[in-house]
């Protein structure tokens, strides 16, 4: 079992930089999160590839419902929704994100979005907090701290 942590950040594989800033300045308040960018090992694989790059890999890939790989990564990014108390969907998301927040949702764990949302739809309605940026969350974080 994986430990539980305070936060997981989900966003989309292509906006790694804001994600990892995101989660560098969690740990800087003292606050744990699950961080997907920790991929399985695989040499063969993505191991030294771009976000940009190891997407495109991963959307070409032939036969991607038998890929072992893929569904150690899913069983890993999972259970990391599982144990966390929180999850923040940090903005822009893809489809994948936007199930993983369902998931969330359904886990009945406490959701944050963070970003603008450029369509707004009723099923918005599923966070519990919403920040215009990523400053504005942290500084909501630091007051009540």
């Amino acid at each position: 079992m994986s430990k539980l942590t305070e936060y997981t950040v989900l966003t989309k594989f292509r906006n790694k930089e804001k994600a990892l800033f995101l989660i560098r300045e969690l740990e800087k308040r003292g606050k744990t999160c699950y961080n997907f960018f920790n991929l399985p090992k695989n040499a063969n694989f993505f191991e030294k590839n771009s976000p940009e790059e190891y997407m495109r890999k991963m959307e070409n890939t032939s036969e991607f419902w038998k890929n072992s790989y893929f569904a150690s990564v899913f069983k890993k990014d999972l259970q990391g929704l599982k144990n966390a108390e929180k999850v923040i969907v940090l903005l822009p998301a893809g489809n994948s994100v936007h199930i993983e927040a369902g998931i969330a949702y359904g886990f009945g764990k406490k959701l944050i979005l963070v970003g603008e949302i450029s369509k707004p739809e009723t099923l918005y309605l599923i966070f519990d907090e919403h920040f215009k940026t990523i400053t504005d969350f942290l500084k909501s974080l630091d007051r009540n701290n």
